[in-house]
């Protein structure tokens, strides 16, 4: 790990890697994430809405320097940093209206071409409005983790799903999100767009970060970063990030 301590910008995925998905980050996670941003600059970046960062990270961030935090949900599509405001949008890519239309749209053509059937009991949205993306959950927005986990494990639903969208769609990105998410933004719009943007904004080469996630294999919603070049390290958990986040702050 001793690389790692070198690396001037550490930056993380967040479901399943520093919480579960959709679930509020647990206290000695955010002890431990604390203790980090008095040594290091944090980026965190996912597919979740700024909204969901604040309920399931920022919120439990009550101690640690948090100029030192940057934000990037919904895939690097927006831009938060912490000021004397507090958090202060510095770019969004916001999708317009006949975007959102077009995707909509799409969704209801590919679920009668592929045959999926609206579950009895939709938890939150089916398809959710996130101003910069539109995502996709097969059991809704806030269906319980265990009914998530199960639905699509090895991304075969909804890769076949994705296949049908980009031929609808083709001038969106359109890639799985998290256990059970497809989530749509603007063509070129990817995790590896959020690392470049953050040299862009940030002044810091791709070559002095590191990247942390759970989901780097083929399909996966971190594989594009590998495109960059950045460091990447691959976790089978929160667990195993708060091992890597111990060994870079002792």
């Amino acid at each position: 790990m001793y690389k790692l301590r070198n690396k001037k910008l550490i930056v993380f995925d967040l479901d399943k890697t520093l919480s579960e998905s959709k679930q509020p980050m647990d206290d000695e996670m955010a002890a431990l994430l604390s203790s980090l941003l008095e040594l290091k600059e944090v980026s965190v970046i996912s597919g979740g809405s700024f909204t969901q960062f604040q309920k399931q990270f920022t919120s439990k961030l009550t101690n640690g320097k948090l100029t030192n935090l940057y934000l990037f949900p919904t895939c690097g599509s927006a831009f938060y940093r912490y000021g004397k405001a507090g958090w202060e949008n510095v770019y969004t890519e916001i999708l317009s209206d006949e975007d959102k239309r077009r995707i909509f749209e799409a969704f209801g053509k590919m679920f009668a071409e592929v045959g999926f059937v609206l579950p009895e009991k939709v938890y939150g949205e089916l398809i959710e409005d996130r101003a910069t993306q539109v995502t996709f959950a097969a059991y809704g927005s806030q269906a319980p983790l265990p009914l998530k986990s199960a639905w699509d494990p090895d991304r075969a639903k909804r890769l076949a799903m994705i296949a049908v969208l980009q031929r609808l769609i083709p001038e969106f990105e359109i890639r799985t999100g998290g256990t059970s998410s497809i989530d749509v933004t603007r063509k070129g719009i990817d995790k590896a767009y959020g690392i470049r943007q953050m040299e862009k904004h940030l002044n810091i080469p791709i070559r002095d970060m590191v990247f942390i996630g759970d989901d780097l294999g083929e399909g996966g919603n971190d594989h594009p970063v590998i495109a960059t070049g950045v460091e990447i390290v691959e976790v089978t958990g929160p667990e195993h990030t708060k091992k890597i986040i111990r060994s870079m702050i002792k």
